[in-house]
């Protein structure tokens, strides 16, 4: 039976359609998941990216794209309003509802997607709600508490550390598969698939880098999505 790490952000439409096809992608295959909740603006930070949401033609096509994907693959998908919001309070209550250094349940995450993602536009962040999700979870430790913040820094850290740049990535014996499209590629893995044993893997990772743009002179360019959740930290 093989681990696979789910590196996740609520805030990711892909984050849920990839965590609502999972079981039936890998279906027939032995694996157990280990869910790792991280910021996704930490890793934007990190990387020196953009979130999608903020090229506005990808925000566009980003909203038309899931939409499309969910109803191919059956999946219930209603933006939240606003979007993308600050899920800092979401993913510090999925650590919060396990011990330190434990990863949250498949309910735990599903129930944390839904509250985002099923509500019709609803705001994830709206008080009553936020309350009554916290309540009907029933976090084994407090969601504020310095504890879990620190956990949630020191997950996106190692999770840039082990090169993911995005979510959702979904990590397994040194390889990432990143997004809702990979889900494919790591059944494939799963199953033997004997071009994972090949150089092809390697040496499509190595390839050499040609043209770059020139460094920028001035600061190292930080996202505007990923300095929001710095500062609410």
């Amino acid at each position: 039976m093989k681990r696979i790490d789910f590196c996740f952000d609520v805030v990711s439409p892909y984050s849920w359609l990839a965590f609502d096809r999972l079981p039936q992608a890998l279906q027939g295959t032995s694996y157990v998941v280990a869910y790792q909740p991280v910021l996704f603006a930490g890793l934007l930070g990190h990387w020196g990216q953009k979130g999608p949401a903020e090229i506005v033609p990808k925000r566009a096509w980003t909203y038309r794209q899931v939409a499309w994907l969910a109803t191919q693959q059956g999946t219930t998908l209603a933006l939240p309003r606003p979007h993308p919001f600050n899920p800092l309070a979401l993913q510090r209550l999925a650590l919060a509802c396990t011990a330190a250094g434990g990863t949250p349940s498949r309910y735990v995450v599903e129930t944390l997607m839904r509250h985002v993602w099923c509500r019709d536009g609803a705001d994830p962040n709206a008080s009553d709600a936020l309350a009554a999700l916290t309540a009907g979870l029933d976090p084994v430790r407090d969601p504020q508490g310095a504890e879990v913040k620190a956990e949630l820094r020191a997950r996106t850290e190692a999770a840039a550390a082990a090169g993911v740049f995005g979510v959702p990535t979904m990590l397994i014996e040194g390889r990432a598969f990143f997004g809702q499209d990979a889900l494919g590629m790591l059944a494939a893995l799963l199953r033997g698939d004997p071009w994972f044993d090949g150089p092809a893997w390697d040496d499509a990772g190595h390839q050499p880098a040609g043209v770059q743009r020139p460094p920028d002179p001035g600061a190292r360019p930080r996202s505007v999505f990923s300095r929001a959740f710095r500062d609410a930290e």
